[in-house]
């Protein structure tokens, strides 16, 4: 165990992590996850898990939402999927399982708080309770089918369209179809260049199918 692996009850981290997990987990699965996890608050762009980090914890997302990225050899980065209320990262649960560093990188897309639970509670919790092996399978079984879908995206749609999903997945995430965003991000996450970005957006606010100014994008929902 770690030095956070108790602490004093406390009912008003019971009472707010009920109301947000109730239908998802068991109420002793709610107080344990209350007892022996660390609520943290993050601002936006913050990075919570970096390549090659030795995973000591495993995030699990109250407020706000983190994108996944992935980079190849050359350091070029790809947005794998994003996590939201309720959500665990399937590729940190691989790493605690199997005790390897992080191959991801974790970003907040904006202000987050998120449940920080010591890795040794993964096994002791999938025996113990239900519901959290029900909610970690499905955790795999969604991250897998978002990765999936991310190849098949990179594989076999061209960049226009792999913009307009993106900007969409953002909007949806984020709940708001105006996006404070530059080209420089939108490429990055996109693994393309910030030049063919920019081209590929002008012509699909052309077609209208967006509208921009400066560091802004409103897409259609």
């Amino acid at each position: 165990m770690t030095d956070t692996a108790f602490k004093p009850y406390d009912a008003k981290c019971y009472d707010r992590l009920f109301e947000k997990f109730q239908y998802l987990f068991e109420a002793e699965l709610i107080d344990e996850i209350c007892r022996f996890g660390k609520v943290t608050r993050f601002p936006a762009e913050h990075v919570i898990i970096d390549l090659g980090d030795k995973i000591t914890n495993m995030p699990l997302v109250i407020n706000g939402s983190v994108r996944i990225m992935t980079e190849d050899e050359e350091g070029r980065e790809l947005l794998l999927y994003y996590l939201e209320l309720g959500d665990t990262c399937a590729m940190t649960l691989n790493c605690c399982s199997r005790a390897t560093k992080s191959n991801i990188r974790a970003i907040t897309e904006e202000p987050c708080e998120i449940i920080m639970v010591p890795v040794e509670y993964l096994d002791i919790w999938m025996v113990k309770f239900k519901k959290w092996r029900n909610f970690v399978l499905e955790s795999y079984n969604t991250r897998l089918n978002e990765m999936l879908e991310a190849i098949d995206n990179l594989a076999f749609h061209n960049m226009e369209d792999r913009i307009i999903k993106y900007l969409r997945d953002k909007a949806m995430v984020l709940g708001d179809e105006k996006l404070k965003i530059t080209h420089f991000q939108i490429a990055r996450d996109l693994n393309s260049s910030r030049v063919v970005i920019s081209r590929l957006m002008k012509k699909l606010e052309d077609a209208g199918e967006l509208e921009q100014s400066r560091n802004m994008v409103k897409v259609k929902l």
